[in-house]
Parts: structure tokens; C-alpha cells; sequence
């Protein structure tokens, strides 16, 4: 082996080396991040105020406003976990975004109590085995699924102009539409995942753990909301 191909596979070595690393970062943000999701809903479900905050969060329109709160928080913290310059300012975009599911969260997670309170443990359960085997799924077959970013673009506003309708004029959305919306989640965990492999650059570890935790939380909700509407 000459000098060219030393180096040539030293090289190879190094960038597989700082891809292993960057995906070990970025899994092990994700579960820091969702073990402050726990801790963050454990306070909250105790807490009296956020439990009658959570109640004026769903009263008349007030559920519309809190969305788009909600989409305009979630647009400052990737905003901030994608900044190059600041780690600092990642983190901080990764836990704002951590808080603001928590709050969002509350109501369903106290309707669910209310009613069953063991669609909790079974939504858990169900959205790791089906995020988890998607996730295996992409790493195994090494696709490359970015084309599904306008899918989820589209889907995203489509969803957004239904429940907004919904909330309007005052339409139920039946098992079907959450249904729709897990299918709808498990593409975006997906296309998130892909992306871990294929499309961040290695310092963007904290943006790609943000990204995958709001796929899978968007799963953990529907799953929950399908469970909770087919014990009605």
C-alpha cells in the first residue's frame, strides 16, 4: 500500500469515526432530552396552576392561539439549535423546545388521566417499538429518504388547515384523522432519521436530536389521542 492509499483509508477511517460520533451524540441528547420531557410533565401534572393553566389552554378558541404559540416557539428553538456559532444557544433552542411539548402536552395528558390513565404506558410503549423499528429500518437499509421533505412540508400544513377547521366550526376529528397522523409521524421519524445519516453536518447534533424528538412526540400524541378517543 503506498502513501496515497495510507492516507486515502486513514481518511475514511477518521470520517466514519466522526459519523459514529456525531449519531452518538445525537441519540444520547435525544435521551437527555426526553428524560426532561418526563420530569418537566411530572411537574407540571402536580402542579395546581399548570393544571388550570392546561384548562384554559383548551377552553373556547383559546386551543387555535396556543398552536400558534406553539409554532412560533418551535420556529425560535430550531432557529437556535441550528446557530453554528453558539453551542450554548443549541442547547438552549433543544430545551425551549423541550418545555414548550411539556406545557402543550398537559391537557392531553390530564384528559388521558382522567380517563384512562393506562393509555399512557401503552402510548409510551407503542410509539418506542414503532419509532424504534423505524429508525432500525432506515439505518439498516441505508436509504436515503430526504425526497420525503416536501411530503412532510405538505402534509404539515394540510394537518394544520384541518385542525384549524376543526377547532372553527366546531368538527370532531374521529379515530381516522388520528389515525392519518400517526402514519403521518412515523414518516417524519423517517425522514428525521434519514437525515441523521445522510444530511447533518457532525456539529449539528444538537438540531438533529431536536428534530427526531419532535417526530417521535408528535407520534406519542396521536397514538395517546387514538387511544383515549376509541375508550369514549
Amino acid at each position: 500500500m503506498n502513501e496515497n492509499e495510507i492516507y486515502q483509508s486513514q481518511y475514511a477511517y477518521a470520517t466514519v469515526s466522526e459519523r459514529s460520533q456525531f449519531i452518538r451524540k445525537t441519540y444520547l441528547n435525544l435521551a437527555f432530552a426526553f428524560l426532561a420531557f418526563i420530569a418537566c410533565e411530572a411537574f407540571l401534572l402536580s402542579w395546581q396552576p399548570a393544571v388550570e393553566l392546561a384548562a384554559k389552554m383548551v377552553s373556547g378558541n383559546n386551543w387555535l392561539i396556543v398552536l400558534l404559540a406553539f409554532m412560533g416557539v418551535s420556529w425560535l428553538a430550531s432557529s437556535w439549535a441550528l446557530n453554528p456559532y453558539s453551542l450554548g444557544k443549541q442547547y438552549a433552542g433543544l430545551y425551549l423546545y423541550v418545555i414548550a411539548e411539556s406545557v402543550i402536552f398537559l391537557p392531553i395528558l390530564l384528559l388521558a388521566e382522567a380517563i384512562a390513565p393506562d393509555a399512557i404506558p401503552q402510548a409510551a410503549i407503542l410509539t418506542a417499538a414503532l419509532s424504534g423499528g423505524i429508525s432500525v429500518y432506515a439505518f439498516i437499509s441505508g436509504k436515503n429518504f430526504s425526497y420525503l421533505g416536501s411530503f412532510i412540508t405538505m402534509g404539515f400544513f394540510v394537518s394544520l388547515g384541518i385542525i384549524v377547521c376543526a377547532l372553527l366550526f366546531g368538527l370532531q376529528l374521529g379515530l381516522w384523522f388520528s389515525g392519518a397522523m400517526i402514519i403521518f409521524a412515523g414518516i417524519a421519524v423517517l425522514y428525521q432519521t434519514s437525515a441523521i445519516i445522510h444530511q447533518y453536518d457532525n456539529s449539528q447534533y444538537v438540531a438533529a436530536a431536536l428534530g427526531l424528538f419532535s417526530a417521535i412526540a408528535l407520534m406519542f400524541w396521536y397514538i395517546l389521542q387514538f387511544l383515549i378517543s376509541s375508550r369514549r
